[in-house]
């Protein structure tokens, strides 16, 4: 269930370019990391860790950073990827979080990947 700032947060998001991906006018997640990590944002802009305007443009960014990639070179998309991208911006551009313990904190959120071989690209996302 939404609070107001949940609802707040999903609702100014609706129709523009960072909107998350819904089913039936509800949020659509496939795996559960995905589902983790929205609520990790959501939960860390309300207790006042970030703006969520600035979480918002991290991510509108890195979506643009996406799409301007060549085709060749561009990865499938996936709205989640795109969302932790700009989270483990913000939180750097914040200092909540060390690279070292970022790493282990997404290695734990997601376990299906090998964050380790891109642990260059988290220093490459600030």
């Amino acid at each position: 269930m939404f609070t107001r700032f949940e609802e707040f947060a999903a609702n100014s998001m609706l129709g523009h370019k960072d909107s998350p991906p819904r089913s039936q006018g509800r949020l659509h997640f496939t795996q559960d990391w995905q589902r983790s990590l929205y609520g990790l944002a959501l939960a860390l802009s309300k207790a006042g860790h970030f703006e969520w305007e600035a979480f918002r443009q991290n991510l509108i960014g890195s979506i643009s950073t996406w799409e301007q990639l060549p085709c060749d070179n561009q990865p499938p998309w996936d709205y989640y990827e795109r969302y932790l991208e700009a989270l483990i911006k913000v939180l750097q551009q914040h200092s909540l979080l060390g690279t070292g313990e970022l790493q282990a904190r997404l290695n734990a959120l997601k376990p299906d990947s090998d964050l380790s071989k891109s642990n260059s690209d988290l220093r490459n996302i600030a």
